[in-house]
């Protein structure tokens, strides 16, 4: 039987109509509410209940930290209002109050669901080990060892986005979020050529970097180096068989082959031989956490 799969994202929850298979029956979106965890429920049920009688369970993508074997959701990210709050079981409540169906509902983190798609149907698939960075307003993460997912002891496991670029300085200005996402790609970029963080988006750094732009040269270097550092320093810590990059940016040929020789640089620069992780991007983009969500159902239902 088809599932209804949910992405909650800050602007937009992506849904779609899936097989267990991963295959899209049909899909579409709507806008994240942001006033109330009322709100954000029903319009939840109410995609489930017009997805009736096509499917019979649910998984979700949700920020923030999660006991995916529980729903449980700990810290929210930007959706304040499911902090402390078991969003599984609150909206199969709600459901059950619409419909009369008990009806399994499944949610992992979006980070984690990028990567469990990479895993399943990815740049993942038949790796023991590998790590997948989203490079989005922050940087999204999920860790794989031994074929699982890592998740760590309060769920935190793969929170790229909070990694200090510079130990010797404290506060958050100084995590990677700031360093080497989009976002800050964007924002350092919009500041070298003194105009509006509204005005700059990836494309047009990207059209920048094409002109031979040196300012904009600069900044792109910045960020590749921020990255590249990181998966030097993953390489120490977790030898990963593959490091994989996401996020719409990703798409930019230039991005992946400028990490690649920039982390090739950090191997180099040590006495002695190192191992070196694989860099590739993503296999799916967009529908990732879809992907990724389903198959955490499967997981947990299946």
């Amino acid at each position: 039987m088809n599932k209804l799969v949910i992405d909650v994202g800050g602007t937009f929850i992506k849904y779609a109509i899936m097989d267990m298979e991963a295959n899209i029956l049909s899909k579409g979106s709507v806008p994240t509410p942001m006033d109330s965890r009322e709100h954000f429920l029903n319009v939840l049920a109410d995609l489930f209940e017009e997805a009736l009688p096509d499917v019979d369970g649910i998984a979700i993508s949700l920020p923030g930290n999660i006991d995916s074997s529980t729903g449980y959701v700990y810290t929210p990210g930007s959706l304040w209002y499911n902090a402390n709050t078991n969003v599984a079981q609150d909206l199969r409540a709600l459901i059950f109050d619409k419909t009369g169906k008990d009806v399994p509902v499944a949610i992992e983190n979006d980070g984690k669901s990028a990567a469990l798609a990479e895993l399943w149907k990815g740049n993942l698939a038949g790796c023991d080990s590998g790590v997948v960075m989203i490079l989005g307003t922050g940087i999204g993460g999920g860790i794989i060892l031994d074929g699982k997912i890592v998740k760590g002891k309060n769920f935190f496991a793969g929170e790229l986005s909070f990694l200090m670029k510079d130990v010797s300085k404290k506060g958050f200005e100084e995590c990677l979020a700031h360093a080497c996402s989009t976002s800050a790609l964007t924002k350092k970029c919009a500041a070298a050529k003194k105009m509006e963080e509204s005005e700059v988006d990836g494309f047009k750094v990207f059209e920048w970097l094409e002109q031979e732009d040196p300012a904009i040269h600069e900044v792109f270097n910045e960020v590749v180096d921020a990255i590249a550092g990181t998966i030097y320093n993953m390489t120490c810590i977790l030898n990963p068989e593959r490091v994989l990059i996401g996020g719409g940016i990703s798409k930019q040929p230039r991005l992946i082959e400028a990490i690649k020789e920039k982390t090739n640089t950090y191997y180099d620069s040590v006495p002695v031989p190192m191992p070196r992780t694989e860099v590739n991007v993503c296999k799916h983009f967009n529908d990732s956490n879809l992907i990724g969500a389903l198959y955490n159902y499967s997981l947990l239902y299946e």
